[in-house]
Order: structure tokens, then C-alpha cells, then sequence
């Protein structure tokens, strides 16, 4: 298949979307991926998500630049190199983000954008087990998407959920209902034990329609007609297919921009110390990079209850047999079942800072920090003000991208990660973790003060691997917009985005959903429709201006 109606660059959470949609209303579509199958236990087995992200078979293995305000470290930023993109590799959390998140894209020129016009999509993109027989005017049921809670079995989810009720904070019984803010069950992308990527949400579904083909490879460039308009992409071993109607590009927010700038979109002088002729001049394509920061505050346990019991050769054998055999067990669960969304201070109108609990002392690439039993809450916050950027290494498709997300470089966030310690120690403190809490392992008891604050952060701050906003949207006229509110590449025809990269700024929490429904909407927009907009009102703090809880 060489020719199709549409082409769709990247089989991942946006692009994927795109496809079904597409495919479903009778188009052919040719979706291309760089990356191969997603099966086997390492994607599908919940519990072993540390693997596939540290894993170069899947993933992209990208890392930043020196990073200036981190010492110089260099940060993993894992993109999925794999059907299903980074929905198969990542933590599979579920967060759609808050109703403000879009309200705010909406006011900074995503018109249509608010969060009453996103609601639907959400939706429609749900298949939702919250809470069985119990519907929600929130909530979606029968879509593509299963999104499930875990079965919290062990103590310490409760217990966290019960220290946060404890310090004064909200309960909500379901953060991506009418009330984000406050401690409760966490949601994931699982079913039946295994992990619902975008691949088995959508691009199955989309190829068993018969209209949707899947291509193996790597894009070099988007090629243009005479007319400046997308008519299809050139790939690295010198295959070109044609689109009839548009390109659509869903690579994600680091490879999205790169293929931008590789075909002449982007700032002009940036294309030309690399040779490339511009065709479009848009300054903003590859800056404006977004993600999350977080910590992991660690703590030994004082009862062998947590998840270090499987820690060993013996034990994970165990649990890989339980999941083979019958998708039970831990192997079945993310093992990330309670979380909150608080705000740090009054004055903040929602939430700002996001936590993830975990069962054991763990980083994201699987080594062990706690050498015995413990447990861990990640937190971060939200909104940085700090940008960074993704610009070309040469005008060879085959190189990497240079990456520099610029962290902690606004003074704000110094401020808000040590009140994110502060605040979990506080929690941590509560009387429904006595039973279990021995000591504080890190940052540990003696780093109390600013500057030993800081010193930590700046050694232990980790990414969370939410890049975002490479190819914001905006009005025509903003001369920083990459797209228009349609996901149209301004400046050129017959080219859109539908991935992570058109966030004007990052949203509350994970981005899978977001990227997702972005794939949902952007393919109603190319079929000229669009669902109704749902005006629910979501709960907001009622004294937001006064009390930080």
C-alpha cells in the first residue's frame, strides 16, 4: 500500500486514535511506525512497566542535553518505539487533567478547546469500571479506552488516602469526575490484567476494519506539491507513499517537531544553519517543551507488607507465573492504586501538585533504593513556569534530536518542590501510617533547611516523562502557534498534528488521556464534525482564595 486517503505518522496514543476514527467513517488510512509489536509479557504484564521504557527494543532511548540548573545531568526521556507508542511502554495511569487545564488552552487561542468541549471526547474515548453499576455524568461507557482502579489490597493505599483525610484534605471518589482535588484511588489504562494500550484500543481495531494498514518504518520528511500542500512522506530507506487528502503527523512531542523542521517548518534560522530550505517560518516549532518534575520520598516499613517480598529471583518468578496463568496477582496491577491532587498554597485556585503512591522503595528503571521493605509517594508540581526546547542535530533524519527541557530554571519551582517535601513529610506523619512507617529514608530527617533542600532536589529530581507543547496550538496570528485550533500546521495545507506536541501547556497529571482525546478530536476536525459541548461545572474549593486545604 503506497497511496491512501490519509497518512498517519506514529501508531501511538494520538495517532492511533486518528486511525480508528478515520478508518471507522470509511477513509483509507496508512498508519507508519518506526517501532514493531508490542507483544509479549514485558508491554503486557502491568506490573512489569519498569522494563519496557528501559528497553531499546521499544523505546527511543533519548536523553536530554547537560541539563543547566541540574548540575549538568543528563535526564531519560522515553518515547515508544513500538505499536502503541508510548501508551505501551509508559505507567499506564489515567488522568485526564483538570476542567481549568483547557479552559486555560481555550484563553491562549485554542478556541474550542474548553474543557466543556473536550468533556465529550473524553467520553466517548471511555470504557470506564470506576465503579460498577454506578454511572457518572462524567464518565464514559462502551468506548475504545478500559480504564480500571486497582484492587488496593494492600494496607498502606489506604493508609495513604486515610493520612491525607487526616491532615485536612478532601476525599474524592474520583479525581477525573467533578472533583480533582483530594486523595483517592488512582485509574490505569489496565483490563483483565493487562495493559489497554492505544495498539488495542485502536490500531487493532482500525486495521481489522480493513481500511487501515499499518507500515513499518522511519519518516525522513513530509513531501509537499507545487501548491505548498502535504501530499504524502519520504522515509529514511527512500520509500515514499502519497496521501490524497492529509498528512498527519502523531510522532510525539520530541519526534513531531524534528519531522517539522525537517521538512522546512520551523524557525528560520535554525533551518538554515542545517541546510534546509524553509518553507514555513514558525518560531515556535520544537520550543515551548514542557514536562513534569517529581521526587521520590522514601520510607522503611516497620511490617514486611510491601511489595520487596517478591524482590528476588524466587518472588518474581512467582509473579510472572500468576499473571501467565491465570492475570492475577501483582503482575496485574500497576501497583500505582491511591493518589492525590492537592494545592500548595491558598490562593491557587485547583490543584498544583500531584502525588503517585507506591508500595515499595523503587525508581522508574527498577533499582531497588531501599534495601528492605519500604514505600514511596512521588510528587511534583504541575505547572513550572521553566520551558525548554527540541531543535535538530543535522539535517540527517537518522540522528537524533537535541533535547533540553531547561528544569528548574524558573525560581519558582525551588520554592515548590520544597514545599512538596514539606507537605508529604506532614502527610507521612499522620496517624494512619504509624503502624507501618519506621524512618524516613529519603531525603532523610537531617535535610531539613532550604539549602539542603535544594542540594537534594538537584541530585534526585526525576522526570516523570510528560513532554508536551513542541507544536502549540494558537491562532494564526500568534506568531509562537504551530497549529491552529484544528491541529492545521500553519502556513502550509494538508498537514495536521494529533499528538502531545499541540499542548499550549502541560496539563494536571499524566498525558496519555490528554493525548488520546487530542487524537479523538483532531479526527472529528478532519472529518468537519464535532460532539456537543457538555457544560458541567466542576467542583472548585469553595474557600480556594483563603485555605490551601
Amino acid at each position: 500500500m503506497t497511496e491512501a486517503d490519509y497518512i498517519v505518522v506514529g501508531a501511538g496514543s494520538g495517532g492511533s486514535a486518528v486511525a480508528y476514527r478515520l478508518a471507522e467513517a470509511g477513509h483509507s488510512v496508512l498508519v507508519i511506525e518506526a517501532g514493531g509489536s508490542d507483544a509479549g509479557p514485558f508491554i503486557q504484564m502491568p506490573g512489569a512497566l519498569s522494563y519496557p521504557m528501559n528497553m531499546r527494543r521499544y523505546d527511543w532511548g533519548y536523553r536530554t542535553e547537560p541539563e543547566p540548573h541540574l548540575g549538568g545531568r543528563m535526564l531519560a526521556c522515553p518515547r515508544g518505539r513500538v505499536i502503541g507508542g508510548s501508551s505501551s511502554i509508559n505507567g499506564m495511569v489515567y488522568v485526564r487533567g483538570h476542567a481549568r487545564d483547557y479552559d486555560h488552552w481555550a484563553a491562549q487561542g485554542a478556541d474550542g478547546w474548553r474543557y466543556a468541549d473536550v468533556l465529550p471526547y473524553f467520553k466517548r474515548m471511555e470504557n470506564w469500571h470506576g465503579r460498577e453499576g454506578d454511572p457518572s455524568e462524567w464518565r464514559g461507557q462502551g468506548g475504545p479506552v478500559h480504564v480500571s482502579r486497582g484492587a488496593r489490597e494492600n494496607p498502606l493505599f489506604d493508609a495513604f488516602i486515610e493520612a491525607g483525610r487526616q491532615a485536612g484534605y478532601s476525599v474524592t471518589d474520583d479525581y477525573n469526575g467533578g472533583q480533582q482535588e483530594g486523595f483517592g484511588a488512582m485509574e490505569a489504562t489496565i483490563w483483565q490484567g493487562q495493559r489497554w494500550s492505544a495498539a488495542r484500543a485502536y490500531l487493532r481495531p482500525a486495521l481489522a476494519t480493513g481500511r487501515a494498514k499499518l507500515l513499518r518504518g522511519e519518516v525522513a520528511h513530509v513531501v509537499f506539491d507545487t501548491e505548498n500542500r502535504a501530499c504524502g512522506v519520504r522515509l529514511q530507506d527512500g520509500r515514499e507513499v502519497t496521501a490524497r487528502r492529509e498528512v498527519v503527523l502523531a510522532a510525539s512531542s520530541i519526534n513531531t517537531p524534528k519531522l517539522l523542521m525537517l521538512s522546512g517548518i520551523g524557525p528560520a534560522a535554525h533551518l538554515a544553519e542545517h541546510g534546509i530550505d524553509v518553507r514555513a517560518d514558525r518560531a515556535g516549532v520544537g520550543q515551548n517543551l514542557q514536562d513534569h518534575l517529581e521526587l521520590y520520598l522514601q520510607y522503611s516499613a516497620s511490617q514486611p507488607i510491601t511489595l520487596y517480598k517478591y524482590w528476588n529471583l524466587p518472588g518474581k518468578a512467582w509473579v510472572g507465573a500468576q499473571w501467565l496463568f491465570a492475570r492475577k496477582g501483582p503482575g496485574a496491577s500497576n501497583q500505582f492504586e491511591a493518589c492525590a491532587f492537592i494545592r500548595s498554597r491558598a490562593g491557587v485556585d485547583y490543584p498544583d501538585i500531584q502525588y503517585h503512591f507506591l508500595p515499595i522503595a523503587v525508581r522508574y528503571d527498577g533499582k531497588a533504593a531501599a534495601q528492605g521493605h519500604g514505600f514511596q509517594a512521588h510528587v511534583g508540581p504541575m505547572r513550572s513556569a521553566s520551558r525548554g526546547w527540541v531543535k535538530l542535530r543535522s539535517a540527517d533524519a537518522r540522528d537524533a534530536p537535541r533535547i533540553c527541557f531547561n528544569y528548574m530554571s524558573d525560581p519558582q519551582d525551588w520554592e515548590d518542590f520544597r514545599t512538596c517535601i514539606r507537605l508529604t513529610r506532614e502527610v507521612m506523619g499522620q496517624a494512619a501510617f504509624q503502624p507501618f512507617i519506621r524512618d524516613e529514608l529519603q531525603p532523610g530527617a537531617d535535610i531539613q533547611d532550604n539549602d539542603a533542600l535544594d542540594g537534594f532536589i538537584k541530585s534526585h529530581v526525576e522526570s516523570a516523562y510528560h513532554p508536551c507543547g513542541t507544536a502549540r496550538m494558537g491562532r494564526a496570528s500568534d506568531p509562537w502557534a504551530v497549529v491552529d485550533a484544528q491541529g492545521r500546521v500553519i502556513g502550509v495545507d494538508g498537514l495536521r498534528v494529533a499528538d502531545s506536541s499541540i499542548f499550549p501547556r502541560i496539563t494536571n497529571g499524566n498525558l496519555n488521556a490528554p493525548s488520546i482525546m487530542v487524537g479523538e478530536k483532531i479526527a472529528d476536525h478532519i472529518l468537519g464534525r464535532s460532539l456537543p459541548a457538555e457544560n458541567l461545572e466542576p467542583w472548585v474549593h469553595p474557600d480556594w482564595a483563603n485555605a490551601q486545604r
